[in-house]
């Protein structure tokens, strides 16, 4: 705990309605964004409660009303539907709690941004995919999700992150990174520019179904990692999905296809050896039976059949954003060493191509998962 936390905590405690003495708190280490503690209490009973605190990274996130906005909107929904379906909302959803002046989060002295959600008991969080069962249960967490928010009122969601997934910005951004060379290392990767040239075309291939009407805009989670799933301690299932700060109008295609990118790749994001990247059927078809349980009735036709699409899709965005902000000077991208992006997108295209090789396999397990679910 840092003199800031220690100078800030006081300020917090009168500002929210906790329940019990304050006992301590300690720093949750994992995350990138936003800078996350667990605060301690004893209640009147001697129970132990804990909250979840979190400061709101307004660099990331300019606009904290229209931020929260969505997180409230959307949780309320979240628990209400757990409700009605006889699960627990405490556990199988967050909750934000109200500081004492009506609002979603507080400011403090120095113009800061915090807020409380519930702490959810008996759970872990996984950095990286360990099993197929692993992944099986968390594409049941992120499909059930998407089944929960099928009917939200999408229009009252805000865009928080601009183009977040919009493929054609994302390309578009990616060309004036070459043209701008700003960081005069274009000629250092002319093989990889290519291949994502070559690929433009397919970065119109969703969002012309949306503008055709083929692809329902629904509420998305963006952020479709592993460590966004809560499993429970004593089934290992996952039973609540977290980290809602992107929670955007989208496809669910775009978290199915960045989960599949993220967490179906045989090796790690940032391999130098690409003989080792490929794409783990056994993965794939993991995620996607878990996928389609949960989220197989809120799902169209055109949205299934795009599925392996989706990953190829979300895989070459990546490597492209990676790419960009390599000749960019490295802005964007937290990285251990001036090449890392590059290694990074050369990562994502070797990934690109084997999906490529193997993309009527993927087809045939999303139909064999299918007829498996009676679909």
């Amino acid at each position: 705990m840092n003199t800031y936390e220690i100078k800030t905590i006081d300020e917090i405690l009168e500002a929210f309605p906790f329940n019990g003495k304050f006992t301590g708190m300690h720093r949750i280490e994992s995350g990138h964004i936003n800078s996350t503690f667990v605060l301690e209490f004893t209640t009147a009973d001697g129970a132990f409660k804990e909250y979840l605190l979190q400061k709101i990274n307004t660099y990331v996130f300019k606009n904290p009303d229209q931020l929260m906005e969505n997180i409230v909107g959307v949780t309320e929904h979240l628990r209400k539907k757990v409700a009605e379906n006889g699960g627990d909302p405490n556990r199988e959803s967050l909750h934000v709690y109200f500081a004492k002046n009506g609002a979603p989060y507080f400011v403090d002295s120095d113009n800061n941004c915090w807020r409380c959600i519930n702490y959810i008991y008996d759970s872990y969080s996984l950095q990286n995919v360990e099993s197929a069962n692993d992944f099986y249960n968390a594409a049941k967490a992120f499909g059930k999700f998407q089944n929960l928010l099928a009917d939200y009122p999408i229009d009252t969601l805000h865009e928080t992150i601009p183009n977040f997934h919009n493929t054609e910005s994302r390309i578009a951004d990616f060309k004036k990174a070459v043209k701008d060379d700003l960081a005069g290392r274009v000629n250092t990767a002319e093989k990889e520019t290519a291949f994502i040239l070559e690929r433009e075309a397919d970065c119109s291939v969703l969002v012309n179904l949306i503008k055709e009407g083929k692809l329902p805009v629904k509420v998305t989670h963006n952020d479709t990692k592993l460590n966004n799933v809560m499993f429970d301690k004593n089934t290992n299932e996952g039973i609540c999905v977290v980290d809602l700060d992107t929670v955007m109008p989208g496809l669910s295609l775009y978290d199915f296809g960045d989960s599949i990118r993220f967490g179906a790749n045989t090796a790690s994001e940032d391999e130098k050896d690409l003989s080792k990247v490929s794409l783990s059927l056994e993965y794939f078809e993991a995620y996607t039976k878990g996928f389609l349980q949960c989220a197989g009735n809120s799902l169209c036709e055109e949205e299934i059949k795009q599925l392996p699409f989706s990953a190829k899709l979300m895989t070459l965005e990546c490597g492209m954003r990676f790419l960009g902000d390599y000749f960019n000077g490295n802005l964007y991208f937290r990285v251990e060493y001036e090449e890392h992006n590059l290694i990074r997108a050369r990562t994502q295209l070797a990934l690109v191509a084997d999906m490529e090789k193997k993309f009527d396999l993927m087809q045939e397990i999303v139909e064999k998962c299918r007829k498996e679910l009676g679909m």
